[in-house]
């Protein structure tokens, strides 16, 4: 199912995320999870890595965790790199462990409607089938660098 989401609302989700886990990340610097989650911090996002094979380990200077519970502090949007059946227990505990949950992101390729449901329920915006990454680029300017046209019109070089 496509999903359509507006500049607006992408934007603004993009805006107001501070702190992203995200879960799936790969410690290897050729997979999709580990150079999204590279580039959002260095934008300054605050990136927790979550996986449980590398609980302990050091990516891109950040501890690797275990599990969402393994988070101390609040986290504002939940970023998944997993398979479309494995999302569902993901955003429960997301729900259960971060009250203020604001995003549930689920990345090209995932959607699962039940768990969309779940976190909508909530008051939790979900994205599904897209790229925080692309999106911040694609939004703020940086792909019209790579050729893209982007849609935005804008003033920068």
């Amino acid at each position: 199912m496509t999903q359509h989401y507006s500049d607006a609302y992408l934007r603004g989700i993009l805006q107001r995320t501070r702190r992203i886990a995200v879960v799936g990340v790969s410690l290897n610097p050729v997979r999709p999870s580990y150079y999204v989650a590279r580039y959002l911090s260095l934008k300054n996002f605050d990136v927790v890595p979550v996986n449980p094979g590398h609980a302990g380990e050091t990516v891109f200077g950040r501890k690797v965790v275990a599990s969402l519970s393994d988070i101390d502090g609040k986290v504002d949007m939940v970023d998944i790199f997993r398979r479309s059946d494995h999302v569902p227990p993901i955003v429960d505990e997301a729900l259960k462990v971060f009250p203020d949950l604001r995003t549930v992101w689920m990345q090209i390729g995932v959607e699962n409607e039940a768990a969309a449901d779940a976190a909508r329920a909530r008051g939790v915006d979900v994205i599904m089938n897209r790229c925080p990454k692309i999106e911040y680029q694609r939004l703020f300017g940086e792909l019209r660098m790579g050729g893209f046209n982007t849609g935005i019109i804008s003033s920068r070089l």
